[in-house]
C-alpha cells in the first residue's frame, strides 16, 4: 500500500481523486467475512447516494482511539466522527448502557412517558444549569428547534410583529444541511441548486462584535436570536478574538436578543472545557448539544433553555417521535457520566496543548507548507499554505496520512482538522505528528509544483466567493 501511495502522490490532485473514486484501483484483500474494503466501497458507490467524498478507508471495528478496516489494518482516528466520539469508539460504559436498555425498552414516543428521559433531562439541566430540555436526535434538528423556539419567543415575549422575526448568523457558519440551515450558509456547494432559501435571516462577519453591534442597532427590534458557533468547525477551526463572546453576550442582553450557542461540535469537553463558551465565562440563552451526547453510539441532541423561553413552545407545536427515547436517554446519561468521571475536559486541555506544540515544531521545519496551527483543546487545525503546496491539496495530504495509519479529514482545500477522541494518549499524538512530518518531507516536498501566480491568500476555491456575503471558502 505504501508503494501505491507514493505512485499516487506523484500525480496531480485531480487525477488522485479520480483514481480513488475508481474503486478498482484498490487492493483485493479479503476480510474474514469474505468482503474486502474494495467490495464495501463498491457496494456503497452502487447503492448509496453520492453525497459525501470520503477518505477511501472502511471502518470495520473500533475501540477507543483506534479503528480497523476489513483487512485488519489499524488506524488512529483523528476525526472522531466530527467530534461525535469524544469518549472514544465503543466505550464500555456506554455500550453496557445501550445493551441493558435495549433489552428493556427502546421506544415509547413522546405520546407517553418513559422512565429514562426524565433522568436524562434532569442530568442535562443539572450539569449545564438550565431549567428545561427539549430532546431531539440529530444536531441539525437541534438547530432547527432552537430557531423555531427563538422565533416563537420573539413573537410572544419580545413583541416582534407577526412574520417579521429575524435570526442573525455568522459568515462561515455550519449548522447542518437542512433547508433552513443552509439558508444561512456561505458554502456554495451546500446552497446552489436548493433555492428558494428561507427568509428572515441576516449575516454578520464572525468574530466582529462591532459589526454585530451595528446590525443590532439597525434591526434589533425585529431580531429574535443570534446563532453562532463558539469556535467555527467546518470553516476551518476558526477561534474568535479574545473577548468576542463576552461582547456578544453584552450586545444580546442590551438588545433583548437570544444568544444561541451551537455547541454541537465544540461542546462536551472537546475544547478543554465542558462548553467552549466557558472559555469566556458566558451563558447563552439557548444551548444546542449533539454529537458526543450520543458518544458515537446513537444520534442524540438537545436544546436547553430556561422556562421563560422554553415554555413558549406548547404541546403540538414541535416534537419528534424518537426525541427523548429511552434508548438514547440511557446512552446520553452514560455519555455524560464518562465525560465527568474520566475528566475528559481536563484531558482535552492538556492533550491539546501538547498536540499544538508538536504541530508547531513541524511548522518550524516546513514554514512554506504550514501557514498556521490553531485550535483549543482537541479541536485543532493545520492550515496549509497553497503557495507552498502547489497542486497538492489538504485532501492529498490526508490520503498520504492514511497510508501511515492516521485518519484525518480536510475542510476546504487547505485546512486539515485534527480532532481525535479525548481519551488519546501522548504516544498517539507523537505518532500522528511524526506521520505528518514524514508526509511533508517525503511526499509533499518532492511533488510540489507552484501554481502560476499563486500567493498565500489564494486557493482553488478562492475564485468562488459566497454570492451573498462575498466570503471566500
Amino acid at each position: 500500500m505504501r508503494g501505491v501511495s507514493r505512485r499516487l502522490a506523484s500525480t496531480s490532485s485531480s487525477l488522485l481523486v479520480r483514481q480513488y473514486r475508481n474503486l478498482s484501483a484498490l487492493p483485493e484483500c479479503k476480510s474474514s467475512e469474505g468482503l474486502s474494503s474494495h467490495d464495501y466501497m463498491h457496494l456503497e458507490s452502487t447503492h448509496s447516494a453520492h453525497n459525501y467524498h470520503p477518505i477511501p478507508t472502511v471502518f470495520a471495528r473500533g475501540k477507543d482511539v483506534k479503528v480497523w478496516d476489513p483487512e485488519g489494518r489499524e488506524y488512529l482516528d483523528f476525526l472522531s466522527a466530527y467530534s461525535a466520539a469524544n469518549q472514544g469508539h465503543c466505550h464500555p460504559k456506554v455500550i453496557n448502557a445501550l445493551k441493558e436498555q435495549a433489552d428493556t425498552l427502546t421506544l415509547s414516543s413522546r405520546a407517553f412517558y418513559n422512565d429514562k428521559f426524565p433522568l436524562f433531562a434532569k442530568k442535562l439541566s443539572t450539569i449545564f444549569k438550565y431549567d428545561m430540555v427539549l430532546p431531539m436526535n440529530t444536531g441539525a434538528e437541534g438547530v432547527e428547534t432552537a430557531l423555531k423556539l427563538a422565533r416563537k419567543w420573539g413573537y410572544e415575549k419580545k413583541g416582534i410583529e407577526k412574520d417579521k422575526a429575524i435570526i442573525i448568523s455568522c459568515c462561515g457558519c455550519f449548522h447542518g444541511r437542512t433547508l433552513s440551515v443552509i439558508s444561512m450558509s456561505c458554502d456554495n456547494e451546500a446552497v446552489n441548486g436548493f433555492g428558494p432559501l428561507m427568509g428572515g435571516l441576516l449575516k454578520v462577519d464572525y468574530g466582529n462584535a462591532d459589526a454585530l453591534a451595528k446590525l443590532l442597532e439597525e434591526h434589533g427590534n425585529n431580531v429574535a436570536g443570534f446563532l453562532f458557533e463558539p469556535i467555527q468547525g467546518e470553516a476551518g477551526v476558526i477561534v474568535p478574538p479574545d473577548g468576542y463572546l463576552k461582547r456578544v453576550r453584552d450586545l444580546c442582553s442590551r438588545h433583548n436578543v437570544l444568544m444561541i450557542a451551537d455547541e454541537i461540535q465544540t461542546g462536551l469537553a472537546r475544547t478543554g472545557k465542558m462548553l467552549a463558551c466557558d472559555w469566556e465565562g458566558v451563558r447563552p440563552d439557548v444551548l444546542i448539544l449533539g454529537k458526543a451526547l450520543g458518544a458515537g453510539v446513537l444520534p442524540v441532541s438537545a436544546v436547553l433553555a430556561d422556562k421563560e423561553i422554553m415554555l413558549c413552545i406548547r404541546p403540538g407545536e414541535h416534537g419528534s417521535t424518537f426525541g427523548g427515547n429511552p434508548l438514547a436517554s440511557a446512552v446520553g446519561i452514560a455519555a455524560l457520566e464518562v465525560i465527568q468521571e474520566e475528566s475528559l475536559a481536563e484531558k482535552a486541555a492538556i492533550s491539546g496543548e501538547e498536540l499544538r506544540g508538536l504541530l508547531r515544531e513541524v511548522q518550524k521545519a516546513h514554514p512554506t507548507l504550514i501557514k498556521e496551527v490553531r485550535g483549543r483543546g482537541l479541536l485543532n487545525a493545520i492550515e496549509m499554505d497553497p503557495a507552498g503546496l502547489g497542486t497538492t491539496t489538504a485532501y492529498d495530504v490526508c490520503l498520504s496520512l492514511k497510508e501511515r495509519g492516521i485518519l484525518a479529514k480536510p475542510t476546504h482545500d487547505t485546512v486539515i482538522r485534527l480532532s481525535p477522541p479525548l481519551t488519546i494518549r501522548s504516544s498517539h499524538l507523537q505518532a500522528a505528528t511524526k506521520a505528518l512530518q514524514d508526509v511533508l518531507e517525503q511526499e509533499v516536498n518532492t511533488r510540489c509544483v507552484p501554481k502560476v501566480g499563486m500567493h498565500s491568500q489564494s486557493t482553488e476555491t478562492a475564485s468562488k466567493p459566497c454570492h451573498r456575503c462575498g466570503r471566500y471558502l
